[in-house]
């Protein structure tokens, strides 16, 4: 059982924690794909925030995540997610992660399973190495750190003990099942914890997590190139805005050299194929279409292969319009579209000194390079 139901407060988020994007995806993909390559997991059941039930399913089929068979609602306190969780669980044995715990070794899995066969359950925990206090505006005294440990998650019981313990638990909500557990007179073996199972609470565990993740991400770059001629009444579409000038270009969307070109450098860094294998000219549906479509597509599937993008560079070549003077809204546009920040998107402008048909004012191009890591 996946325990996702948490508010995420600390963060700062738009949205619950477990859907807060970490390494360009939701934070429950990470526990989602671990989980799922554990020989010793059968079936995920996620407890989801009340409301993000079908999201939580969509993104185990996008993870290809099969062992998920239910996604319920999670209450307000942990011991209402846990609950919920129990009810939709069969099995011998349950293991309950937290979420916000994402990156679970396969070893710590492999020792909690060792465990059941000597007691009700097992946590993994790592020993205080640091000096502990009490602290009331100014450093008390010092507590005896001598037998503390810090518990951790995953922590696994069996099915059946853990449910009657849950059953008799009338008190505040509890942090843990261990503590659950105990109060029920279960016992509960210890098991070596890890670094990595820390818990993501603040803004700075979550710089850590991002850096940690980048680390095993691979740098790819794609090259996208558009062209299309003059042709109609103005204005121009040009990085998502409407650019004054007596003549449009033809084109069967709006013909926006500049995001088409970006949308196929996005779409050829992660090996995706290419703007018409998506949208192909043939089809009604894109006649006249805001090119912007394309180009929040091609970031969205990038996404959900869990790829970050880094930057986005395109070159507009032509000699009219003047480029200058819009370059700033084009930016800001294309980053609100993608997802970027205004520094992660440039645009430039050229001409080819009057040779070819771009210098003889018959239509634009653009060339775009994007950079993006992914695993």
């Amino acid at each position: 059982m996946i325990v996702a139901a948490g508010r995420g407060d600390r963060l700062g988020a738009d949205r619950p924690k477990a859907f807060a994007r970490l390494g360009g995806r939701p934070l429950l993909a990470e526990s989602l794909e671990r989980l799922e390559g554990s020989d010793w997991v059968d079936s995920i059941v996620v407890a989801a925030p009340p409301g993000w039930e079908e999201p939580s399913i969509l993104l185990a089929e996008e993870l290809g995540a099969g062992k998920v068979v239910a996604c319920v609602a999670g209450g307000a306190e942990r011991a209402d997610s846990v609950r919920a969780g129990l009810d939709a669980l069969e099995g011998d044995a349950v293991l309950v992660h937290d979420a916000a715990r994402p990156f679970c070794p396969p070893a710590v899995v492999d020792r909690l399973i060792a465990q059941l066969e000597f007691f009700d359950g097992a946590a993994p925990v790592l020993g205080v190495p640091d000096t502990l206090a009490r602290a009331e505006g100014q450093l008390g005294e010092p507590v005896d750190r001598r037998g503390l440990v810090r518990v951790q998650t995953p922590q696994a019981f069996r099915l059946d003990a853990l449910r009657r313990a849950y059953g008799s638990w009338f008190g505040a909500s509890p942090t843990d099942e261990t503590t659950v557990a105990r109060a029920a007179g279960l016992s509960v073996g210890t098991v070596e914890g890890d670094r990595v199972l820390e818990k993501l609470t603040t803004e700075a565990d979550w710089r850590e997590a991002e850096d940690r993740l980048a680390a095993r991400l691979v740098t790819r770059t794609g090259m996208g190139f558009d062209v299309h001629a003059f042709s109609g009444e103005g204005p121009v579409m040009l990085g998502g805005i409407a650019v004054p000038h007596s003549r449009g270009l033809a084109g069967h969307s709006d013909a926006d050299v500049v995001l088409h070109a970006i949308t196929d450098a996005l779409l050829g860094a992660a090996g995706l194929g290419d703007i018409g294998d998506h949208f192909p000219p043939t089809d009604i549906r894109w006649k006249g279409a805001p090119s912007s479509l394309f180009l929040a597509h091609a970031v969205e599937l990038l996404r959900k292969r869990g790829a970050i993008v880094d930057h986005v560079d395109c070159t507009i070549i032509g000699e009219e319009p003047k480029v200058a003077p819009h370059r700033a809204a084009m930016r800001a546009r294309i980053a609100e579209v993608a997802g970027l920040s205004m520094d992660q998107v440039s645009i430039k402008a050229t001409t080819t000194d009057g040779l070819g048909f771009t210098g003889r004012g018959e239509g634009l191009a653009a060339q775009a390079v994007a950079l993006l890591r992914q695993v």
